[in-house]
């Protein structure tokens, strides 16, 4: 919790309750919540093999909170593993602060057009395309088969500016055909190696 926050919250129990409560107590007893809930999901998902979480959405108290995060963890694990083993290092910081809170943003946009009860059904596909292909990775809809999402990222080359990728998504909604620009990083003058590699 941000300091800020937690001075605020501090000064608004102790007004509220007159001091009877104190929010030492009442934080440690909000941490510990968090702890079993983290816990609990960790072990369920986060196993170094993301084809093992599918189970998690099976459960009634299923919430699109829980559906973004674990959407997110998947999607940080395909990138990086399409980026490979020379690519990643290079990008890997601006990966993380540029482009993943953007994707964040188009998985949430994704699971609010959904009701929470058909939220199970979408998947993230497990193979990013190597070679030269853009594929990142897809969300699917398991019962139709249909892709929702595709999210993809292009390599550039305009005149005299070196090598970029480009990282955007297309939606079913219009065929796949639109870019949604999740943003880009520049590589460098000289030709990146090929995904995956």
């Amino acid at each position: 919790m941000n300091k800020w926050l937690r001075k605020s919250f501090v000064v608004m129990v102790s007004l509220l309750t007159f001091g009877i409560v104190t929010p030492s107590q009442f934080i440690n007893e909000v941490n510990a919540e968090k702890a079993n809930d983290r816990e609990t999901f960790e072990s369920a998902s986060v196993r170094g093999n993301f084809g093992d979480h599918k189970d998690l959405f099976s459960n009634p108290l299923f919430e699109e909170s829980k559906f973004v995060e674990d959407l997110v963890r998947q999607a940080e694990y395909q990138s990086y593993q399409k980026f490979g083993t020379r690519i990643k290092p290079v990008i890997e910081n601006e990966f993380r602060t540029i482009i993943m809170p953007n994707i964040e943003l188009a998985l949430e946009e994704t699971a609010s057009q959904f009701p929470n009860e058909d939220l199970h059904n979408l998947i993230i596909t497990e193979s990013p395309g190597g070679g030269l292909s853009e594929k990142i990775f897809h969300i699917r809809n398991k019962v139709t088969n249909q892709d929702v999402v595709r999210f993809h990222v292009r390599r550039e080359n305009p005149p005299q500016a070196g090598y970029w990728f480009n990282f955007h998504y297309h939606t079913y909604h219009d065929n796949f055909q639109t870019h949604h620009d999740l943003g880009t990083i520049f590589w460098a003058k000289n030709t990146p190696p090929k995904w995956m590699s």
